[in-house]
Formats: C-alpha cells, structure tokens, sequence
C-alpha cells in the first residue's frame, strides 16, 4: 500500500457512525478505526466571529 492512500471523506463518516453504535461488534470497531486512521485530516474550524459593541 502506498503512503498516500486516504480513506474517502464518506467512508471515514460511515466508520465513524460504527464507532458510536454500541450494537458494533469488536471487528466492525477494529476496521473502522482502521478506516479513520487513513482518513484525511479536518481543516481546523475558524473561530468563532465576535461581536462588536
């Protein structure tokens, strides 16, 4: 496997809706997490706007 294979943005959000479900079985965890370690990496949020008064 080459080092620049990713995980695509859907199926690391498929792998984390298994994790949340307690009804997962411990392979069904296994390769998830599996699935979210190749995924690519968020952007950080921008934060938050304030306010001026």
């Amino acid at each position: 496997m080459s080092n620049n294979e990713k995980s695509s943005k859907k199926l690391a959000s498929l792998a984390g809706k298994v994790l949340q479900q307690k009804s997962a079985t411990e392979a069904a965890k296994k390769l998830a997490g599996s699935v979210l370690t190749q995924a690519p990496d968020r952007k950080p949020s921008p934060p938050p706007k304030r306010r001026g008064r």
